[in-house]
């Protein structure tokens, strides 16, 4: 037993190494972007454009990233986008021209979409292996992460303000970072394609045998098989639609909260900051409890009753109006959303490489439509009416919740036979 808690342990702190790699990493180059923007004397609009293309290259990893973890595994799929997302940060320095640092945003969101479907998957393989929860604090890891990137860029900034220098620091972070991850990564064996048609068709044979027993063993026979790119189960469409409103919800809060204080309530310039520091705050806390609550609970009440909580709580704040409700709506909101994306990066990889890919795809869209379509809603009718489509996404994520069939965590001990043990990395 202390030597699968020791593994665990090394796993976990591993796994959460890379959790915070991809949020410092994201952090220390978004944190600089006033830099970027004097140095290449980029426009507002431009600088738009440069945060776009790293959503873009993340949404268009999906296609490519599946075959990927299947045939290379999680674990090297990690190791190969750390490296390629620390280079990212020289490409920038570097970079001669704007179309040029366009792509280096670019490469920089497909090694971020490679990297996210690699360490989520890394993360569920690590509750599956121990009968733990974990997930939810690998996520507070990464918001971690960010922060630890922000306090970085401040500290520099007061010695220096050159860019080359603060990533050079950065870089040399991701790296011990990226080397304390390689010390427990769980080691996966690539999937190959026969294996994974073979493991498809088992699993096909199963549902036609359980349909033929629920209907009495009078099971129609199967449609023929597609093949060619597969298409996505109806449960990982939920997941999916799920991750979208999740993000929606999560994002457009860090992006709106400060401006809804400041343009809707009036808050004073010294309260409107708080907006994202509450949201922030509890988001990391609740990540914190969130794998207690998980075992205890099971991951489907969690989502519906966080979703419901986050949804109803700052509908509420925004029919009585006022500084103080709104600042507990958006604790609301960072307390009930928390354990949301966790919780569907497991349901989902447990469906496979495949709907794990289309689940982080959907969640990066959700993150880059967010905000934008907030925007678009409250230039039209008001930000309040803005905030009020916030509040409908959360809820439609307590919708998609009663769909969706969220694993059973088997929370007893991990077997210590020798053929049981971990292959450490």
């Amino acid at each position: 037993m202390l030597r699968v808690r020791d593994d665990f342990l090394r796993a976990h702190l591993a796994i959460a190494a890379l959790f915070c790699f991809l949020g410092f990493q994201y952090a220390t180059w978004v944190s600089r972007l006033p830099s970027l923007k004097t140095s290449f004397e980029l426009s507002d609009g431009r600088i738009g454009l440069l945060l776009m293309a790293s959503g873009i290259g993340a949404a268009a990893s999906f296609p490519l990233v599946a075959t990927m973890m299947k045939r290379y595994g999680s674990r090297t799929l990690a190791t190969v986008s750390a490296i390629v997302l620390g280079l990212v940060l020289a490409g920038f320095t570097l970079a001669p021209n704007f179309p040029v640092l366009l792509l280096v945003a670019a490469l920089d969101g497909v090694a971020v979409g490679f990297l996210n479907v690699a360490m989520n998957a890394q993360g569920a393989a690590l509750e599956v292996r121990f009968g733990r929860t974990a997930m939810s604090r690998l996520h507070a890891t990464f918001s971690a992460g960010l922060g630890l990137a922000a306090l970085l860029a401040s500290g520099v900034n007061i010695v220096t303000t050159t860019l080359s220098a603060h990533f050079a620091i950065a870089a040399a972070v991701l790296a011990l970072l990226l080397l304390l991850a390689r010390t427990g990564m769980l080691a996966d064996e690539p999937q190959s394609a026969a294996a994974a048609e073979k493991a498809e068709e088992r699993t096909d044979d199963q549902t036609d045998d359980q349909t033929g027993d629920q209907a009495g063993g009078a099971a129609e026979p199967a449609p023929p098989k597609r093949r060619g790119i597969p298409l996505p189960s109806r449960i990982t469409i939920w997941m999916g639609v799920a991750m979208v409103f999740g993000t929606i919800t999560e994002g457009a809060m860090n992006d709106w909260s400060a401006l809804y204080l400041k343009n809707v309530v009036h808050a004073s310039p010294q309260l409107a900051p708080l907006g994202i520091a509450v949201i922030s705050v509890m988001m990391v806390v609740a990540r914190l409890f969130a794998d207690g609550w998980r075992t205890r609970f099971g991951d489907g009440p969690i989502v519906r009753v966080g979703s419901t909580v986050a949804g109803l709580g700052l509908a509420l704040a925004l029919l009585v109006g006022g500084v103080v409700p709104a600042l507990i709506g958006f604790a609301c909101v960072g307390l009930g959303i928390a354990a949301v994306t966790p919780c569907v990066y497991v349901a989902a990889a447990r469906q496979g490489s495949d709907a794990l890919a289309l689940v982080a795809a959907t969640g990066t869209t959700g993150l880059l439509a967010g905000p934008a379509v907030i925007g678009f809603v409250a230039n039209a009718t008001g930000l309040a009416w803005g905030m009020g489509v916030v509040a409908a996404s959360a809820l439609v994520v307590a919708l998609c919740s009663t769909r969706i069939a969220w694993p059973a965590l088997d929370t007893a001990p991990a077997p210590t036979a020798p053929d049981a043990v971990l292959h450490e990395a």
